[in-house]
């Protein structure tokens, strides 16, 4: 039986740049579209008017089912809000998962955003705090990337960045961190073989080894970790009410190092404070 390799060519991972770039334009997109009193719908329309003038198509789109270009998540919901005529409001805690597919690669990504609100800083400061525990893991899991051997590292990497932050303020214990909702590979399609865990696991998972593309992805609550899905059968949020956080890079491992396809920068300055430099695939 025919299995396609998880591992890419050197001319395929510079394939993949171009899509990456795109997807990261959508978000810059959608994030100069969130303020209070727009709509999910419109901030939707920014990203989706991003990936289109470039050339390129939603692969959100191309999921059986699903008909927007991104998934916009609020608050207590986590993962896969559906964009809607929800507006929003001061304080809210916004989650942008975006993706575009050009000329047959696919790029993955998802940034936290917070709507600005001067009335409550308290709320602010905390989901500000929560987002951007969310956002470190996910940095300190590309950083392991690029000096482990095998996947399962990653994991470990987010999940101590994450129990390093100290307790919640909301639940005065360590962040929550989803279990059923994971990373993944990507290349030809936006979901592709491994998995990539969020946290510790006893299997060491796929090697890393030139030609990797993962999508990495911490989702991170700030209470527990038990989710339900909404009667909308797409979003995912937290059975406490707590907010989630959602951030995510799509990652090239080369035989010179690493590179962020999704970060115009390749992740440079996400990256500086781990001591790592990406490098562009050749």
């Amino acid at each position: 039986m025919f299995r396609r390799s998880i591992y890419k060519t050197p001319a395929q991972l510079r394939a993949m740049i171009e899509p990456g770039l795109i997807t990261a334009a959508s978000l810059d997109a959608a994030g100069a579209a969130i303020r209070a009193g727009a709509s999910t719908a419109e901030v939707d329309a920014a990203a989706s008017a991003a990936i289109t003038g470039r050339g390129a198509e939603s692969n959100f789109k191309l999921v059986r089912g699903y008909r927007h270009t991104t998934c916009i998540s609020v608050n207590e919901q986590v993962v896969h809000g559906i964009p809607s005529a929800r507006v929003l409001a001061p304080g809210d805690i916004v989650s942008v998962d975006s993706g575009a597919q050009f000329q047959g690669w696919n790029g993955d990504s998802a940034r936290t955003f917070i709507v600005p609100d001067p009335e409550r800083p308290e709320l602010v400061a905390r989901r500000a705090e929560l987002s951007r525990v969310t956002e470190g893991s996910m940095w300190a899991g590309i950083a392991a990337m690029a000096s482990v051997s095998h996947i399962g590292a990653i994991g470990a990497a987010i999940q101590e960045y994450i129990e390093a932050q100290g307790p919640s303020e909301v639940s005065g214990s360590t962040y929550g961190i989803l279990r059923e909702y994971v990373g993944h590979g990507i290349g030809r399609k936006m979901h592709e073989a491994p998995s990539v865990f969020n946290y510790r696991t006893p299997d060491p998972g796929a090697e890393i080894r030139p030609g990797l593309v993962l999508a990495i992805e911490p989702m991170v609550t700030a209470g527990g970790e038990d989710t339900l899905v909404e009667d909308d059968d797409w979003t995912v949020s937290t059975v406490d009410g707590t907010d989630g956080s959602h951030w995510e890079h799509s990652v090239a491992f080369h035989a010179d190092g690493i590179w962020v396809l999704t970060a115009p920068d390749g992740g440079a300055a996400g990256l500086a404070p781990f001591g790592v430099t990406p490098v562009r695939p050749a």
